[in-house]
């Protein structure tokens, strides 16, 4: 499946100064974010990369009635060489499937779930701390 890459608005990117010592779980956030559509008829469809805004739900959405949710964590790092690499994301792809599975919602591919987050993680490496101890902490969700 193609990733669309919609570009961020003007030339405003936030992570210009990070100041790592500022960093907290949940308080900063990217530039960007992934999102695909699926539906019965046609499967996966419409991956794109685009900037980072909040999500516009239909009052009637499953999710609100049912509590249909899936999210997993993973984090990227920054070797001094500036590799960027992910932990065990093939672990992460191969428990949303099982929590899919659970919820009887719809499995992505693991090679597809891995390739796009990596993607979405080298457009945004300004924002992967080099600190010790520090990560870029990646939440994938499905609702």
């Amino acid at each position: 499946m193609e990733i669309t890459i919609l570009p961020l608005p003007g030339e405003s990117k936030k992570s210009g100064n990070m100041d790592e010592s500022a960093l907290g779980f949940g308080k900063i956030f990217t530039d960007r974010m992934l999102l695909v559509e699926w539906k019965s008829d046609r499967g996966w469809f419409d991956a794109r990369i685009k900037p980072y805004e909040p999500f516009v739900l239909d009052p009637s959405c499953l999710v609100f009635h049912y509590a249909q949710e899936i999210f997993e964590g993973l984090k990227a790092y920054k070797w001094s060489d500036g590799t960027i690499t992910l932990f065990r994301p093939e672990m992460n792809a191969r428990r949303f499937n099982l929590s899919a599975d659970r919820l009887c919602m719809p499995r992505i591919p693991e090679e597809f779930f891995v390739e796009s987050i990596m993607q979405l993680v080298k457009m945004e490496k300004d924002w992967i701390p080099t600190a010790e101890g520090t990560s870029l902490y990646i939440r994938p969700a499905m609702i």
